[in-house]
């Protein structure tokens, strides 16, 4: 009966946090970010993670409460630690952006948050690795054209351009202009300015 009634209370917070996410996304389409705010952050301290994840966009963009992104990286890193793939990468970009640059812990930390991300299908953190992995001072640049490729296949333009120069450059794979050109054609198509310009 204990077991029973534990299992019932569980149901009971996930559905009541599920309910007052929902309700903070359509008071957030309405324009009332001060009342899906507080929705998301019921949800969020009953510990759901897409209402983390939520808490954590109105701290980084100042909607519903005032911008601060220490609460934002919070509600990221607790989102992203119960597998939330977007949470994941948008903590990962905090710790690069925002953090300094020196301290290797938070860089490795940051670089497993964008690798889980990207294995989930998060076309941004596959971009951002495939350039980390190209541009770092141990340029890994078969891993970085990987990465490029899957956001590319996913219409990521900017990463078409970079699948371009690698195989400009030769890159992570043979020198290859003709295959360098087809990648710029299609990113120019998609609205790439640089695409544009390597062409010319």
């Amino acid at each position: 009966l204990e077991e029973a009634a534990f299992q019932l209370q569980q149901i009971f917070r996930i559905d009541i946090s599920i309910a007052l996410n929902i309700l903070g996304v359509e008071s957030m389409r309405v324009g009332h970010d001060g009342i899906a705010y507080t929705c998301f952050k019921l949800a969020a301290d009953r510990g759901y993670s897409k209402a983390q994840f939520n808490v954590g966009l109105c701290y980084e963009h100042g909607r519903g409460t005032e911008k601060d992104l220490e609460k934002a990286a919070f509600y990221y890193y607790q989102a992203a630690s119960s597998c939330h793939p977007m949470a994941q990468y948008r903590y990962a970009r905090c710790l690069l952006c925002h953090r300094p640059e020196h301290e290797w812990g938070r860089h490795q930390k940051a670089v497993t948050f964008l690798e889980q991300a990207a294995m989930a299908g998060i076309t941004e953190a596959q971009a951002c690795l495939g350039v980390f992995y190209m541009r770092g001072l141990q340029p890994k640049e078969k891993r970085g054209l990987k990465y490029l490729l899957l956001a590319a296949k996913k219409g990521d333009a900017q990463s078409r351009y970079h699948v371009g120069v690698c195989y400009e450059k030769g890159l992570g794979v043979q020198q290859n202009l003709a295959e360098a050109m087809r990648h710029y054609r299609q990113a120019a198509a998609a609205g790439n300015r640089s695409a544009r310009d390597r062409l010319r």
